[in-house]
């Protein structure tokens, strides 16, 4: 619908909308679904048409006013006004893919400069009349009026009023950015009231809207106020709270509940505890939160997701307390304690009405567990020694009774599951609180206590491993993982003291006396994961991201490499010690277990670098299971050989190489791996491309090695001067991303849906490949050409079909593959310019469009990429017509190279025009973060199309108030000042310079403009 608008626009006459509101005007009873359509309609067309002149007049803005009439109406008057606000609020608010982002913003600007402050005032007057006359909300159509009125009012408050795009995943940190000519209405305190009397007097299917505009309020920034007017802000706002929780009946009410909760997690987040305890009553109401959090925490199965908020509020609270200067008691000491205790008990306490009841497990959610216990970790900290002594008589409770239900008589399974899975809370827990030693300042008293605690799961896990492999609980498993982790981040490492009273209490009870032994018992569990848990995704994949943790950090690998068990799975890694190796595991477990195998090879490449050396025979033995693979399925493509077992090895095989390619960062051991790979078996690996080219779960693996091994990482393919690898590896290369490029293209009528993985991840995928092979500087590609061969043009060949297979839309749709496309570009115009120059015309139209809609990427790495690579090819551009205008018979033949691409340009002078207003309305109207990007290509095409900047111009300038258009034509005047015809550096860098001034004197400029409601103080460069 809003493309057909945009097109219909032109023909949009003014007295046509007004159509629209004379029809429901007339017609104020039609169905909602109508009204809505209606509705959204007018919003879409007034946001389109805002900066549309008519007749001398912003017409389209006069539907304001128009609207407001409906508000002195009926019920159902009132309430289609108030709705067409609101979506015109929410739709001034909302970037579309429709629309350039600059010219967005600058409409919605307009409209928060011109109309919101008036739109929220007038909700705020609604809103004080509601209170005011006895309305009957249990008459539909008033109720429908007052939430009207609330989503009017949040849509307000949650404008995006500078452009920062903030999403719902930073909902904790968000700041309201109000302008400061709200601050009258802010800091009329009645304005506030007014939500905290509403939230009081209308019913709980209503208040949840009230308590979100309460929320958004606590978090207006802080600079609107000054000191005194904040504390008088915040007292209202706590007193508000203090009434809530003296009267929590509409908590009840779910909704309300969790925005409550987020209400109270803003207020932390937006004023400083030393601020907090100086609010009159504090004492008391900091009473009332806690006893609100501890009750929450103890009913766990109602509202969970909200207690993030709650632990949010708490984290935040203990982690000022260093900093609090006032004199005043925080009570933290006091409430703390309370807050950590009742988390845990509850935790463990729901874990037999789960198991009895059947009911969805917390502990299946470990991102939402780990989330909790982050926040845990600070509070339980505060008056630590509460804590130790809760979780040392809870686990010996837990540990007891599981110890007593094993050894009883068969028939008691449920009452094992119950303990297990208080066993595996108390694991967690555990790890979390020692993990929140590194947020704080910790003494040896407190280091001995975290030695109770960690012995104790060490004695767990000698427990639970005991009755390996016949029995296990996996949750009890990743709980001990964690644990592991978060010692390993604590008490491991060489910034550490060795002497850590930790140890002390772990040393007197187990034989684990120093991080040696510690490491020994890490290691330890993991062979015997690996091991016994094979069948388990969840378990190998943790049990091998922790090994691979391990595996970071020289000194601690010197210590690794001298344990009996790394040195076991150094010779071992089959498939006969560890199942997950094995063929059969990957037909049950799939995708899951075989991207487990190359963070397995990486961790052990690792080990084994440490002692390797040059040592080419220690290197071919550790090799030797990988090379058995890899006959054996050479003796299956040489018969008739079953298709999904060779399919299997070659994936399995393709994720290790990966992983062990992907660990050798040096010259010595990444050459190893090449003389062991070519020439017999990369054949394989190209056989296997030609044969299921098809399949993504074939082809990714075997891409994704191959994009790894062309990778010079930290200069490990700078081969030796009389050595051919780096053109051999290149060719293989070649070889693979032209025969998966010709062969893709073979398929059609793919489902839309599957685009991305049946054709588009392979082609991001050789992208990828060919630029990490372009950029690595290990080949001479002049090299191909001299001796006829065609590698290197078959390569550059097999890109294009598979770019022009692409459409734009799915370039910049697809964040991995625009960013393979994009830094892969950039790569090409860098260092082989006269390659994009020689290209058919309709070749560079499509790579110039796609560098065009690039620039507008949100992406900052996708648009700087696209600016590096306009920059190139303006810059040849230049140079050819520099060259072209010479005298000399030689520059002129050097010239001929680019006339090709000259001619394009002249035939298609809108290409690069296009691209010279985005990069205009970017530095003037966007807040781009990748300004020193966009200035380079900006002076080329100035340069290059000098006629339509001065129109480009002469348009912004001709649009503005009589007063701006002086200062607006010295700024102009400037950027070019001291700009000399050229693009050398020098020349450049000042262009670059004069961008900065030029972009904060305009910005002001406008800035007064808007702030004049100018007619057209923002005109589109690009209309």
């Amino acid at each position: 619908m809003q493309v057909l608008l945009q097109h219909l626009l032109p023909f949009f006459s003014f007295q046509k909308g007004n159509y629209i509101l004379n029809y429901m005007a007339s017609c104020p009873k039609l169905e909602p679904f109508v009204i809505q359509a209606l509705v959204h309609v007018i919003a879409k067309i007034t946001k389109m048409g805002w900066f549309e002149v008519r007749k001398d007049k912003l017409a389209f803005r006069e539907v304001i006013a128009d609207v407001t009439k409906f508000l002195q109406g009926s019920v159902e008057h009132c309430m289609i006004g108030v709705m067409i606000l609101s979506e015109l609020t929410q739709e001034m608010n909302v970037a579309d893919s429709t629309r350039p982002l600059s010219k967005h913003r600058r409409i919605a600007t307009s409209f928060r400069d011109v109309c919101l402050r008036e739109i929220f005032t007038l909700a705020c007057t609604l809103l004080r009349e509601v209170l005011a006359k006895p309305l009957n909300l249990q008459d539909q159509r008033q109720h429908s009026l007052v939430m009207q009125l609330l989503k009017l009012v949040l849509n307000c408050l949650s404008f995006d009023f500078i452009g920062s795009s903030a999403d719902e995943s930073t909902d904790d940190l968000c700041t309201v950015q109000i302008p400061t000519n709200w601050r009258s209405v802010l800091l009329d305190m009645s304005t506030l009231q007014l939500f905290f009397d509403l939230y009081h007097c209308i019913p709980p299917s209503l208040s949840p809207l009230v308590l979100s505009c309460l929320a958004q309020l606590a978090s207006v920034r802080r600079s609107l106020f000054s000191n005194t007017e904040r504390a008088t802000f915040l007292t209202r706002l706590m007193k508000g709270v203090q009434r809530i929780l003296e009267n929590p009946q509409g908590l009840s009410d779910a909704n309300n509940y969790h925005e409550f909760c987020r209400f109270l997690a803003r207020l932390k987040t937006n004023y400083q505890l030393g601020e907090i305890v100086m609010v009159e009553g504090y004492p008391e109401i900091i009473r009332l939160i806690a006893n609100f959090t501890v009750t929450s925490l103890q009913h766990w199965e109602f509202a969970p997701n909200s207690v993030h908020y709650l632990l949010s509020l708490w984290q935040r609270m203990v982690a000022s307390v260093p900093f609090v200067k006032s004199t005043e008691p925080h009570l933290m000491e006091t409430y703390a304690p309370e807050v950590t205790k009742a988390y845990i008990t509850s935790r463990l306490e729901s874990v037999h009405i789960i198991v009895r009841d059947g009911l969805e497990d917390p502990l299946d959610d470990t991102g939402l567990v780990f989330q909790q216990l982050e926040q845990l970790c600070t509070v339980s900290r505060c008056e630590y020694e509460k804590t130790c002594a809760l979780l040392v008589q809870l686990f010996d409770q837990s540990a007891q009774t599981y110890q007593e239900l094993l050894c009883s008589p068969t028939g008691r399974n449920m009452e094992i599951t119950v303990q297990e899975g208080r066993l595996a809370w108390l694991v967690y827990i555990v790890g979390a609180v020692i993990g929140g030693r590194l947020t704080f300042t910790c003494t040896d008293e407190q280091d001995a206590m975290d030695g109770e605690l960690v012995y104790r799961v060490f004695q767990l896990v000698n427990l639970i491993d005991s009755r390996l492999p016949q029995s296990g609980n996996e949750k009890i498993e990743l709980a001990m993982l964690s644990f592991f982790d978060q010692f390993r981040k604590t008490y491991i490492g060489d910034q550490l003291h060795r002497s850590s009273k930790v140890y002390v209490r772990i040393s007197e009870v187990l034989s684990l006396t120093d991080e040696t032994r510690v490491l020994e018992a890490f290691v330890a569990k993991v062979v015997n994961n690996l091991k016994c848990w094979g069948r388990s995704e969840p378990v190998i994949s943790r049990t091998l991201q922790f090994l691979n943790d391990l595996s970071v950090g020289y000194a601690i690998l010197k210590k690794l490499v001298k344990i009996d068990a790394v040195r076991f799975m150094l010779q071992n890694h089959t498939c006969e010690h560890f199942p997950f190796l094995g063929i059969d595991e990957h037909f049950r477990l799939g995708q899951a277990v075989l991207r487990c195998r190359t963070t397995f090879y990486t961790a052990l490449t690792r080990l084994l670098l440490v002692d390797l050396g040059e040592d080419e025979d220690e290197f071919e033995v550790f090799m030797l299971p990988l090379t058995t693979t890899f006959e054996t399925l050479t003796q299956l493509f040489s018969s008739n050989f079953k298709e999904d077992k060779a399919k299997c090895m070659l994936i399995g095989l393709s994720r290790d190489l990966r992983g062990i390619a992907f660990a050798l960062n040096t010259k010595t051991s990444y050459t190893m791996l090449f003389d062991w790979l070519y020439p017999g078996y990369i054949s394989i690996l190209q056989r296997a491309i030609e044969l299921w080219y098809h399949e993504p779960s074939c082809t990714t693996p075997i891409l994704k090695l191959m994009a790894e091994l062309v990778h010079n990482r930290s200069q490990r393919l700078n081969f030796e001067v009389s050595s051919p690898n780096g053109i051999l590896l290149f060719r293989e290369a070649s070889k693979m991303i032209s025969t998966y490029g010709n062969q893709i293209l073979t398929l059609r009528n793919i489902p839309k849906d599957q685009v991305y993985p049946l054709k588009l991840k392979g082609i991001s995928i050789c992208f990828s490949a060919l630029k990490a092979a372009l950029c690595g500087n290990y080949v001479s590609f002049g090299v191909f050409q001299l001796y006829g061969d065609k590698h290197f043009d078959n390569a550059l060949q097999a890109f294009l079909k598979m770019l022009l297979s692409v459409c734009h839309s799915d370039l910049l749709c697809y964040r991995k593959l625009s960013q393979s496309y994009y830094s892969l570009l950039e790569c090409l115009t860098q260092d082989h310019m006269t390659f994009i120059a020689s290209l058919e015309p309709h070749v560079v139209i499509y790579i110039l469009t796609s560098l065009s809609e690039g620039l507008n990427a949100l992406d900052t790495e996708i648009s700087s990429a696209c600016c590096a690579s306009l920059d190139y090819v303006v810059t040849y551009l230049f140079k050819q017509l520099t060259k072209s205008s010479k005298k000399t018979l030689r520059l002129r033949q050097v010239a001929q190279e680019g006339e090709q691409l000259l001619c394009i340009m002249q035939q298609n002078p809108e290409l690069l025009q296009q691209m010279l207003s985005i990069l205009m309305n970017c530095i003037i109207f966007e807040d781009c973060r990748n300004q020193w990007s966009m200035s380079r290509p900006l002076l080329g095409l100035i340069l290059l199309n000098e006629k339509y900047f001065g129109e480009l111009r002469s348009n912004l300038i001709s649009n503005q108030g009589p007063d701006q258009q002086q200062t607006l034509n010295a700024c102009f005047e400037k950027l070019m000042e001291g700009v000399d015809q050229s693009l050398l550096i020098k020349n450049r860098d000042r262009f670059t310079q004069n961008v900065s001034v030029f972009k904060r004197d305009v910005t002001e400029t406008l800035r007064i403009s808007a702030a004049a409601s100018n007619p057209v103080g923002t005109v589109d460069m690009m209309s």
